[in-house]
């Protein structure tokens, strides 16, 4: 089945076959806001980006990590710092915005900056979170916890969609593999597919080594084979956090990569969607 197609935000259209083209709608950004002038440099940066290579773009940034591994890592501004920060990018870029919601009491305030909310992995399974970020009528991001296989994910989206929204989209970032490692299975974008939901590649979150120590650690060289091979697999668009100085991220600086490397690798996976897109094209055309 093909995905269903919407605007994933103003601009952004996703799943299906893209009509007169082969885009691949990209979420980018640092993990979290840092601070100002960082997460604008980023944003600037991200929106040069998507005009040279000619793809639509959404800005990515937390206002808040809930989920690290130790009490004292860096976690963000919170709510209304991290939103007046987001408004700004916004203002200045004309990108936009997606960022997480943690608590349902976080989504309303959350979607007056942000026209995408994003489930994060270990809470896709909080209905009271789900149900209350569909009620805002913004677009959902929902990513795949590590411990769900993907076919249990339409009872998630179900949940979106009673709640009076369908503008829902699921992430792919990996499931457990043993201790400290995720591995990605690229049969779940067609097995995904089958349930018509359109599905995003997590470029950056795939490389975690999860635990394991203060920080959760990473193997960013990887990055190019898994986006490459998960574009050729059929993924409708790509997510990856990006920051200027990687290892001095405050948060996931194993996997962010550098905005020059991101650029490269978004370039590169264009010509592989490009085929995929001509692909489906021929399979569909009469004999």
């Amino acid at each position: 089945m093909r995905p269903r197609r919407f605007e994933l935000a103003p601009g952004v259209p996703i799943g299906g076959v893209p009509e007169g083209g082969d885009g691949l709608p990209v979420i980018a950004g640092p993990c979290v806001v840092e601070d100002e002038e960082t997460t604008l440099t980023v944003a600037r940066r991200v929106a040069a980006i998507g005009r040279r290579l000619g793809v639509p773009v959404i800005f990515k940034a937390s206002f808040d990590k809930a989920n690290r591994s130790s009490h004292d890592s860096f976690r963000g501004p919170g709510l209304e710092e991290g939103l007046r920060v987001l408004a700004t990018v916004a203002r200045e870029t004309g990108l936009p915005l997606l960022t997480d919601v943690h608590e349902p009491a976080q989504c309303e305030r959350a979607a007056e900056v942000c026209q995408t909310l994003q489930i994060p992995a270990f809470l896709c399974r909080q209905t009271d979170l789900v149900v209350e970020a569909a009620r805002t009528g913004r677009s959902l991001n929902i990513k795949k916890g590590q411990f769900m296989a993907p076919g249990d994910m339409s009872r998630i989206v179900e949940k979106a969609a009673q709640a009076g929204n369908d503008r829902v989209t699921v992430t792919e970032r990996g499931v457990s593999f043993g201790y400290h490692n995720l591995v990605v299975d690229m049969r779940s974008f067609s097995r995904l597919h089958d349930d018509g939901i359109p599905v995003i590649f997590d470029v950056t979150h795939s490389l975690q080594l999860p635990g394991g120590g203060r920080e959760t650690g990473g193997a960013r060289r990887y990055a190019e084979p898994l986006a490459r091979a998960a574009v050729a697999a059929g993924a409708d668009g790509v997510f990856l956090e990006t920051h200027p100085n990687p290892a001095d991220a405050l948060s996931d600086s194993t996997t962010q990569l550098d905005l020059d490397r991101a650029e490269a690798l978004l370039a590169s996976l264009l010509p592989i969607r490009r085929a995929v897109v001509e692909g489906l094209a021929a399979s569909e055309s009469p004999a």
